[in-house]
C-alpha cells in the first residue's frame, strides 16, 4: 500500500489536488543509525536515524563533493560522514565540515544536502523521491570512442601470451608481441605490453625509463576494479582522501586539512608538486633518535591523458625515494584492471634495497591499494563526471579538476579530429 500527501496547483481558477507517492522503504526497526540504501521511485536514497531513537532522515544517495554513496558513510555523534573524503552533514542537510578546507566558514554553500521527505507511519518508514536525485549523464567511461586515440596497457609482458580485454574488445597477444585484431601501434615499455587502437593523441610517458636503471624496480599483482578508468585516475591524484580511505595503513597520521597547491599544465601532461607531513617511524634515523618521526615529503604528481599516472615521494629528511608508476586499463563499462609498479631507492638508508625491504614496500602497497578498492566498490556511476556543476569542487580538488578539463578537451580534439575527415 502506497499512501499519498496533497500538492496543490491551480487550473481554471479552482484548485485541484495532485497525489504525491510515498514508497515504503522498510519496517520502523530496519532504519536504524546505520546508514541504509534504498530506492525510491527508481532514485538512490540513503535513510537513517542521525540518533538512536531518533526520527528517519533521507538524503540522495551521493556526496555532492564526488558522488560517493552516503550509504557508505559513517554517523559520528549525530552527524553523517562521507566515507571518501570526511565530509560532515546534520540531520537538516547541512554540511559542518570539509576537512581538507579547514575553516568552516570556508564551507560552500551548496555543500547543502536536500533533504527528501520521508515519515514514520502504522510502523513502517515512507519515502518520497528527492528533487535532485538524477545522476549526471555526461561521463568519462570505459567505453567511449575517443579512447581509441589513445595507448592503452593491454597486459604485463611476464603474462603473455595472453587473451585481454580492453574498451570492451577482446585482444591476443602472443610472445613476439603479434596482437589480434591489429591496433594501429604496439611495444613494450617498463614491463608492461601497450597498444594503440588508432593513431594515438599522446604519447607514453618518458622519463621513468632513465629512472629504472637507478632504482630497483618491482610490480605489484594486477588488480580489477568495478570503478571506471577515469574515477582510477581521479582518486589516485586525489590528496584529500588520505586520512579517510588510508586510515589502516598511512592515513592515520596524515593532516585532514589540504594546504594550497599550485599545478602546471603542458599540453596533455598535468604536474603538481605538494611539500608534505607524514611519520616516518621506519627511517633509521628515528630509531637511532637522529630524526624526529615527523617529516617532510616532497609528492610529485604527473597526469598523462587518458590514464597514465606518476607519483614520486622523496623523503626530504631521511633522503628515500619512491617512485609509483600506475596505469589503468579500461576493459569493459564496469570494469577496469589496475598496474602498479614501484621504483625503489634509498629505502632504509640503503641506495638499492634488497629483496626482504622491496617485498616488505610492495605488500604495504598492495594494502594501500586495497583501500582504494574497497572505496572503488562503493561507487555507482559507470565513470567520471566532466561537467563541472555536477560535483562540488573545492581548492584540495585542483588535480582532479584538471583531470577533467584534459579529459574533456581530449574528447573534443577527438571529435573535431572526426570532423575534419
Amino acid at each position: 500500500m502506497r499512501l499519498i500527501l496533497p500538492r496543490y496547483r491551480r487550473l481554471k481558477h479552482t484548485y485541484l489536488v495532485e497525489r504525491e507517492q510515498w514508497v515504503r522503504v522498510g519496517g520502523a526497526e530496519e532504519v536504524t543509525t546505520r546508514p541504509r540504501a534504498v530506492v525510491v521511485d527508481g532514485v538512490p536514497v540513503v535513510v537513517l536515524r542521525m540518533h538512536d531513537g531518533g526520527p528517519p532522515v533521507a538524503f540522495p544517495d551521493h556526496c555532492p563533493h564526488r558522488l560517493v554513496p552516503l550509504s557508505a558513510a559513517t554517523l559520528d555523534q549525530g552527524v553523517l560522514r562521507c566515507a571518501y573524503h570526511g565530509w560532515e552533514f546534520a540531520a537538516d542537510g547541512t554540511c559542518v565540515a570539509v576537512p581538507s578546507l579547514g575553516d568552516a566558514s570556508s564551507i560552500p554553500p551548496r555543500a547543502r544536502l536536500t533533504g527528501a521527505p520521508v515519515k514514520e507511519e502504522d510502523g513502517a518508514v515512507w519515502v518520497q523521491r528527492p528533487d535532485d536525485g538524477a545522476d549526471p549523464v555526461d561521463l568519462a567511461s570505459n567505453v567511449d570512442e575517443e579512447l581509441q586515440r589513445a595507448w592503452h596497457p593491454l597486459a604485463l609482458a611476464s603474462e603473455l601470451p595472453v587473451e585481454a580485454t580492453l574498451l570492451g574488445r577482446t585482444w591476443t597477444v602472443d610472445q613476439n608481441l603479434d596482437v589480434t585484431p591489429k591496433p594501429y601501434a604496439v611495444q613494450e615499455r617498463w614491463g608492461l605490453v601497450w597498444i594503440a587502437p588508432e593513431e594515438p593523441l599522446v604519447d607514453l610517458f618518458e622519463e621513468p625509463d632513465a629512472e629504472d636503471r637507478d632504482f630497483v624496480g618491482a610490480w605489484l599483482p594486477p588488480s580489477v576494479t568495478n570503478a571506471s578508468a577515469a574515477f582510477v585516475a581521479d582518486n589516485f591524484l586525489d590528496v584529500a582522501h588520505f586520512p579517510f580511505v588510508h586510515a589502516g595503513t598511512f592515513g592515520a597520521g596524515e593532516e585532514t586539512f589540504v594546504p594550497p597547491y599550485e599545478i602546471t599544465e603542458d599540453g596533455r601532461e598535468v604536474r603538481s608538486v605538494q611539500v608534505q607531513w607524514f611519520d616516518n617511524p621506519e627511517d633509521p634515523g628515528v630509531v637511532e633518535g637522529v630524526r624526529p618521526v615527523r617529516q617532510r615529503r616532497r609528492a610529485t604528481y604527473v597526469y598523462r591523458v587518458p590514464f597514465q599516472l606518476l607519483l614520486r615521494l622523496e623523503e626530504l629528511d631521511a633522503g628515500a625515494v619512491k617512485t609509483i608508476l600506475f596505469f589503468a586499463q579500461p576493459q569493459t563499462l564496469t570494469s577496469t584492471r589496475v598496474y602498479t609498479k614501484m621504483l625503489l631507492k634509498g629505502i632504509g638508508g640503503v641506495e638499492r634495497p634488497g629483496p626482504d625491504v622491496v617485498a616488505a614496500e610492495v605488500a604495504f602497497e598492495e594494502a594501500v591499494l586495497a583501500e582504494d578498492l574497497a572505496l572503488h566498490a562503493k561507487t555507482r556511476l559507470p565513470g567520471l563526471p566532466l561537467v563541472p556543476r555536477d560535483e562540488l569542487h573545492v581548492r584540495a580538488d585542483r588535480l582532479g579538476v584538471a583531470l577533467r578539463r584534459q579529459l574533456r578537451t581530449f574528447r573534443r580534439d577527438y571529435l573535431d579530429g572526426l570532423a575534419a575527415r
